[in-house]
């Protein structure tokens, strides 16, 4: 079981020995499943735009085909966090922490919702961990309109998958041997996106 999920936070694992579904199953759960926040959403749709060029016997599509496929995973997967939230109400605010779940990921992404708004957070969730799992869920618990959420809900996946797989795909073009780098490309990758949500925790800290 370990070993399974272990497997499942490393992109070359996921794209490897599950191939073209795994990918779309972990895009799909990262951003519509409450378990899915540790899963490395970014890191693998940037590995798939590169192994897109770099391997393409690999991946079995074509660049477009890819990001479509993509992009309709994380749309489905926010659509199955809005209703969860919607279904789960303000009855998720009232659960207790498990290894699993935190109140903490709520009170960030909350935080997110407060400072930009839900349709600005909806978008910009997509590229940080963890508020991108609970920010549809909030959507629903708040009741967002669904036509309007599911507006903002199109343009984030397309923004979030467009960017990072026409990054690798054009990358590595540029580059032939980046993939001997990709280690150093997910960590500096992992603390980028992972600043934004550093700052608010550190900022909750300090508050009284």
């Amino acid at each position: 079981m370990w070993e399974f999920l272990k497997q499942l936070t490393d992109p070359h694992s996921i794209i490897e020995y599950g191939g073209l579904w795994l990918l779309l199953f972990v895009i799909f759960a990262e951003t519509g499943l409450l378990v899915g926040f540790f899963l490395p959403g970014d890191n693998l749709i940037l590995l798939a735009g590169i192994l897109c060029k770099a391997k393409p016997d690999l991946m079995r599509v074509g660049y477009f085909e890819l990001v479509f496929l993509m992009s309709l995973a994380a749309i489905i997967g926010n659509t199955t966090g809005y209703w969860f939230g919607r279904k789960a109400g303000e009855k998720l605010y009232a659960r207790k922490d498990s290894w699993i779940f935190k109140q903490k990921q709520i009170e960030i992404t909350k935080t997110y919702y407060d400072k930009y708004g839900g349709n600005l957070t909806l978008v910009m969730a997509r590229f940080l961990p963890v508020v991108r799992t609970f920010a549809p869920i909030i959507a629903g618990v708040i009741k967002i309109d669904f036509l309007k959420f599911m507006f903002f809900n199109v343009i984030g996946a397309l923004a979030w998958v467009l960017s990072l797989t026409a990054v690798g795909y054009f990358l590595v073009q540029a580059f032939p041997q980046i993939t001997d780098y990709m280690g150093y490309i997910f960590i500096a990758l992992i603390i980028l996106t992972a600043l934004p949500i550093l700052r608010i925790v550190l900022k909750k800290k300090k508050e009284p």
